[in-house]
């Protein structure tokens, strides 16, 4: 392993022109470092904190045809992730310490981003019974955050004592905000679109209410509440309202909801099909203001990959989902674009944010002698997506043949050179990570 880098020319966040040295894994003054083993030219290059990605399906234990721990920290590596948070929808379900653990060591094992399992709030997802959190807490994994993604909380006296559990630990539950009984059959955006392709509509509402109850449980119970993969103008509204009101509300938005609208469905192509669906522009243009303002924290993929017979299906026999983590970072610059979103901006909400959400203090900054957690990136290097170059197994980008801007170049693991020009690097070692991910 090189112990030493000096990367020299990168612009930093702040808009300056600096150079940043990697010593034995963390950032050291580049004053200090007088014969590198290796010498980076980033002229023209953007040095960013690593990306920390609060929402990913990894899909390993039980469902490694669509993906495995390895291809999603490979995947995740290429898009400029250091770490990723891994959910719970396995199978086994990742709802006992056994397996969130399990699940940690795939990632040690790995080497090429660090894993972080998300624990199940309900035994099975299935919204009855709490599962394991105070063992999965306590588990090599050190679970923090917990969420049934995928399922919704939706009985509010199970969502009040989850919340207060994770209180005594300062955990966080991670909501998948959809009223069950408001979706039942839905299949995208209830609205103009969907009555004229006759397609039965999934409701704003749903997701409001739900958000509507959960910040008010959290601020009677005075605990954490994180809406996962916000998608409506309403929504928006609800969590800038409890901000206001001091609640202990964090929230996400995907790539995608920056980006496409329920238009796209007219074309009955499944890689549009996703959960929470596509919305209206009007909701596109809402997700973007509050991003910009802090209303909405961070960016999280929903990277979800399916195996391809799942998705080349007719529209409502198709899988819901996305993938998204190698292309996330360009997406989102080409998302906000026409406002005042800056390379800090990106930042942000796509490491300092999330890492300071999740407690991984070893993500979100540049400052010597913190972990060298670090991605490069040309924001002028237009490139049209191509879903079968990626690391993921996943084909389902609903991007592709799309032409980006911005594209990731090289992304080090705690000093580690894992991305590399375009190409995979080596992992860093698995004795290492056991000893960082400790």
């Amino acid at each position: 392993m090189t112990a030493t880098t000096l990367i020299r020319g990168a612009q930093l966040p702040d808009g300056s022109t600096g150079d940043l040295a990697l010593v034995d894994g963390r950032f050291a003054d580049p004053a200090s470092v007088t014969a590198p083993d290796v010498t980076i030219d980033a002229a023209g290059l953007t040095a960013l904190p690593g990306f920390v990605d609060m929402h990913t399906h990894l899909r390993e234990p039980g469902r490694e045809d669509a993906e495995t721990v390895l291809t999603g920290s490979q995947s995740a590596a290429a898009g400029g992730y250091t770490a990723v948070h891994a959910m719970a929808n396995t199978s086994p379900v990742a709802d006992t310490a056994g397996v969130v653990s399990q699940v940690f060591r795939l990632g040690q094992t790995a080497g090429f981003t660090e894993v972080r399992p998300v624990g199940a709030v309900t035994v099975g997802l299935a919204g009855t019974q709490l599962a394991e959190l105070g063992a999965m807490a306590d588990s090599a994994a050190g679970v923090r955050m917990f969420s049934d993604d995928g399922h919704c909380v939706s009985d509010p006296l199970v969502m009040r004592r989850a919340l207060e559990y994770v209180k005594s630990f300062d955990g966080i539950i991670a909501q998948h905000a959809q009223e069950p009984r408001l979706t039942e059959g839905a299949q995208m955006n209830e609205g103009a679109v969907s009555a004229e392709l006759g397609l039965p509509g999934w409701p704003a509402v749903a997701e409001e209410s739900i958000i509507a109850r959960d910040v008010l449980l959290a601020e009677h119970v005075g605990s954490r509440l994180h809406v996962c993969h916000v998608s409506t103008a309403g929504s928006v509204d609800l969590i800038r309202w409890a901000k206001a009101r001091g609640i202990r509300v964090t929230a996400e938005v995907t790539p995608h909801h920056l980006m496409l609208t329920d238009e796209l469905v007219r074309t009955f192509d499944p890689v549009y099909k996703v959960n929470p669906p596509l919305r209206r522009d009007e909701d596109v243009a809402a997700l973007r203001a509050g991003l910009l303002d802090g209303t909405i924290d961070v960016v999280g993929t929903d990277h979800a990959p399916h195996p391809a017979e799942h998705k080349c299906a007719e529209w409502t026999a198709a899988a819901m989902g996305m993938v998204g983590m190698e292309t996330a970072a360009a997406v989102v610059l080409e998302a906000m674009k026409d406002t005042e979103f800056s390379p800090a901006d990106l930042a942000r909400v796509m490491s300092t944010a999330p890492a300071a959400i999740t407690g991984l203090d070893a993500h979100g900054s540049l400052e010597p002698g913190t972990p060298a957690n670090l991605v490069l990136l040309d924001l002028d290097a237009p490139h049209t997506v191509d879903p079968a170059a990626h690391h993921t197994q996943g084909r389902n980008n609903p991007f592709a043949g799309v032409t980006l801007s911005a594209r990731v170049t090289d992304t080090f693991l705690y000093g580690h050179r894992v991305f590399a020009a375009g190409a995979l690097g080596e992992p860093r070692p698995h004795a290492e990570a056991a000893a960082w991910n400790a």
